[in-house]
């Protein structure tokens, strides 16, 4: 296999090179990142974990023990094997890994420290479900207040805190998010043909994209149950 190395460039940014050692076989992350798409279209989903994977573990191995760098993302090499590593840890937050997809994170962000993949969202649920307060509160203030996100990873953060539901927060969520509050209070989340061609249509609507949110954190809500009940009540208190 040919190797891989790192190459500065004039940005303080490293990219990835690979140097022909006259093998057949050579590793490219651009590769291994087709790969595992083509494997979750062909639903072999254990495969396209395990491919990202060994492939995070390749980029781990390629990095200097005693420096943090940066990738450049203008190059394809790096563009590809930084979206390994997210790819990666969202498999093991949806899983219920969540050490293992904050340490993926932690290094994804020292590599990427721009954020293109907005890992640092994902970093903040695992925080709030390994109790990480204090590495919480480090990283909330990076997660832009317009996403929808914000406002419930604050609301969940102060009830796995405190046991309760700040009103005033889940006012907030009510006031501007209010197709969002609607799915995470509502009974039903259907994923039935309305809503899969909704959201793989060219413009989602804002119901399907609620409701997207909901799948990509159910798994969430029943590992830790409780705080979608408590939304419940608190809304039922407020009224319609």
């Amino acid at each position: 296999m040919g190797k891989l190395t790192l190459s500065p460039t004039i940005d303080q940014t490293y990219v990835i090179d690979h140097i022909d050692d006259g093998s057949r076989d050579s590793f490219y992350f651009r590769h291994e990142l087709e790969l595992s798409r083509q494997q979750e279209k062909d639903r072999q989903f254990e495969r396209a974990c395990n491919t990202r994977f060994l492939a995070f573990q390749k980029l781990i191995e390629l990095m200097p023990d005693d420096e943090t760098i940066a990738l450049e993302w203008e190059n394809d090499e790096c563009q590809a094997a930084i979206e390994i590593a997210y790819n990666s840890a969202i498999d093991h937050f949806l899983v219920g890994d969540w050490e293992m997809c904050a340490g993926q994170l932690e290094l994804l962000l020292e590599l990427d420290p721009e954020d293109h993949m907005e890992a640092t969202i994902i970093l903040a649920y695992a925080y709030i479900a390994m109790q990480e307060f204090e590495s919480f509160d480090e990283v909330i203030n990076d997660v832009n207040d317009k996403y929808i996100d914000k406002a419930i990873l604050t609301l969940w953060s102060e009830y796995r805190r405190t046991g309760k539901i700040v009103n005033g927060e889940l006012v907030y969520m009510r006031k501007h998010y209010p197709t969002y509050y609607a799915e995470f209070v509502a009974d039903d989340h259907l994923a039935d043909e309305q809503y899969l061609a909704d959201i793989s249509s060219e413009r989602p609507s804002k119901e399907a994209l609620a409701r997207e949110l909901w799948f990509r954190t159910e798994h969430l809500w029943i590992t830790f149950p409780g705080f979608i009940e408590s939304l419940k009540q608190h809304h039922a208190s407020l009224g319609r």
